[in-house]
């Protein structure tokens, strides 16, 4: 492993066979996984050949695909509510200080922080409490507020950077607040908007807490359905399933952060 010697925390003994063995940790078995998904032989763990027939199986089983069909339209709406919530509450937070702006700003944070087991059993003490019956919508709710803040904080950390002076301009220009808004302000913000979804919707596709917890009868999702296909036995196509879904997340958090680095 190369070092930049000019930076002086490789010069501390020891720091760099631990960045190894923690990288290592992290990412060894997520490429032992994807090997063993082309794996000829049933049992996972014994190397026969190479064979793609596991991901022709996973994606012809039509269980598999009706916990993607929900894992997709939860994913979805929770996006497209998450994002509008994020982008008012953003907009709303950049304007003038007014007071509680702390308190708000900490509430909106605050899913991040609390761990996911406590948010899924507040969750559902609060909807049996009102008597909500679990199933899709139940899990759609719960997913859109816990996205909101990944959702948040891209389009907020967009707007700070974003120049007043741009929209005082479209204002002397005698545009009003919803022209300038749509002209000026909306067109410099889409990235950050964008990349807010996207991650909003990887978080949602990837849930297992919450959806485990706040789904019902035929609200499973994907991740539940493979965690249903670990008790049995962990197999190839479990790997292959898997694999997918690390392909998909893969791509989605490299075109949001891709797409959030556009400048102006």
């Amino acid at each position: 492993m190369k070092v930049d010697s000019s930076n002086p925390l490789w010069r501390f003994r020891g720091v760099t066979p631990m960045a190894i063995f923690f990288f290592a940790y992290l990412y060894l078995p997520i490429v032992v996984l994807i090997v063993l998904s082309f794996n000829e032989n049933r049992l996972a763990t014994i190397w026969t050949g190479f064979t793609t027939d596991w991901y022709v199986v996973a994606l012809g089983n039509d269980d598999m695909l009706r916990a993607a069909r929900n894992s997709l339209i939860i994913a979805v709406s929770a996006t497209v509510v998450a994002t509008l919530a994020a982008t008012l509450a953003a907009l709303g937070m950049s304007g003038r200080r007014f007071r509680g702006e702390t308190g708000v700003a900490a509430m909106l944070a605050l899913p991040l922080l609390v761990p996911e087991i406590v948010t899924a059993i507040a969750t559902l003490l609060f909807f049996v409490a009102l008597g909500v019956k679990l199933g899709l919508i139940s899990v759609i709710a719960a997913h859109t507020v816990f996205c909101i803040p990944f959702a948040y904080l891209p389009i907020r950390a967009r707007l700070e950077g974003m120049d007043p002076s741009l929209v005082e301009a479209a204002t002397d220009l005698y545009a009003n607040e919803w022209k300038a808004f749509r002209r000026v302000t909306l067109p410099l913000l889409w990235p950050g908007i964008i990349s807010g979804a996207m991650l909003s919707f990887i978080i949602s596709l990837d849930d297992f807490v919450i959806s485990y917890f706040v789904g019902g009868a035929g609200a499973t999702t994907l991740p539940i359905y493979i965690f249903g296909m670990i008790r049995i036995g962990i197999t190839p196509e479990v790997n292959a399933v898997s694999a997918l879904m690390l392909v998909v997340s893969i791509l989605f958090v490299s075109v949001s952060f891709l797409i959030d680095r556009i400048r102006y």
